[in-house]
């Protein structure tokens, strides 16, 4: 039984279509009626999109209903299907906590009931049945203010027991007229002692190497090997990982055949760069853990050996510190009473 760590899930897109069908269909009927049936809602929420900024307007349709009373509803259908479709050993799981509060709220009420949400999503998260090394990654938001991402950073730190990073979000192609806020938000993150990523070098209109240095990992990079290859040793030099999420870039229109991921793997190994293969949004892509590894290794675009270093790397570069061990060590930890089952 492999087993796989998961760096870069969002807790909006890994709601798979069906079970987000059945909540309309029983709590939100208005949400629902726009279509003649499931097949209909499928197509819609799992087609791809023209453009980034097009891709993520789907998220806001999860968002609005993944609230502190119904987020356990969604997250225990989230481990459920990740520990027995996936075989996922380690979970990190990132949103941003802000957008879970009601709407109608002040800016000031909602920032104070972030806590709470967290509370929520890593008590949720916390399953016997399920036991998934799980933790969480808070992301600041293209779309917040400074305020907000600012509180989102401070609960991070407040928080360490649910929480082991943070993100920025939000499309990477918006960042540059508040690139100094962003750095100033990392540079404290880091002075806190906060682990942290950032969706970044996505799209050609992503690319920032003024943030790199304030990132542990890399959300996506492709365009990092893609389009500016000279920057790969500064990377392997920093210990950096890119999180690479190969549908991803299907769904919004960021490449055109996957074939060319080839050159992203090709030359990271090359340059000593590890990449940890990633979902991104398994829900909104109907893609498990699993299928991302195989679809790569079907199509010629890894090897075997690339296939288990990226395995190893995603546990290698994993956040919650205290369960950074090798897969095999995993294993033991988690399945033992299966093991004991089967020895006998």
């Amino acid at each position: 039984m492999a087993l796989y760590a998961e760096l870069h899930r969002h807790l909006g897109g890994s709601v798979v279509p069906r079970v987000l069908w059945r909540y309309f269909q029983r709590s939100q009927p208005d949400s629902a009626s726009p279509f003649a049936d499931y097949e209909a809602f499928e197509e819609f929420y799992t087609r791809p999109r023209n453009t980034l900024d097009e891709y993520l307007e789907l998220h806001t349709l999860v968002e609005k209903v993944q609230t502190a009373e119904t987020l356990p509803y969604f997250i225990f259908r989230l481990m459920r299907g990740a520990y027995v479709f996936e075989n996922l050993a380690y979970l990190e799981l990132r949103y941003t906590p802000y957008l879970r509060t009601p709407e109608h709220l002040s800016q000031t009420e909602r920032i104070e009931l972030m806590a709470s949400i967290v509370q929520v999503v890593g008590q949720a998260s916390q399953l016997d049945e399920y036991p998934i090394v799980n933790s969480q990654i808070l992301c600041m938001h293209s779309r917040l203010p400074y305020a907000v991402n600012r509180a989102i950073v401070e609960l991070a730190a407040q928080m360490p027991q649910y929480v082991c990073g943070i993100d920025l979000a939000g499309g990477d192609n918006h960042y540059g007229e508040r690139m100094s806020e962003y750095i100033e938000l990392y540079d404290y993150a880091r002075s806190l002692g906060i682990n942290t990523t950032g969706h970044l070098y996505e799209t050609p209109d992503g690319c920032h190497p003024e943030l790199l240095p304030y990132l542990m990992r890399i959300g996506h990079g492709i365009q990092i090997p893609l389009q500016h290859p000279e920057l790969l040793p500064e990377l392997a030099q920093r210990g950096q990982c890119l999180e690479v999420c190969p549908t991803t870039y299907l769904k919004t229109g960021t490449l055109q055949d996957l074939q060319q991921l080839k050159i992203v793997f090709d030359r990271c190994f090359e340059a000593g760069v590890d990449i940890a293969i990633c979902t991104d949004n398994a829900g909104l892509h109907n893609m498990r853990l699993p299928f991302e590894y195989e679809s790569l290794l079907t199509q010629d675009i890894i090897s075997f050996q690339q296939l288990q270093a990226c395995q190893e790397a995603a546990f290698r570069h994993a956040f919650a510190w205290k369960y950074q061990q090798r897969p095999e060590s995993i294993l033991n930890k988690i399945l033992h009473p299966q093991l004991d089952l089967v020895r006998s």
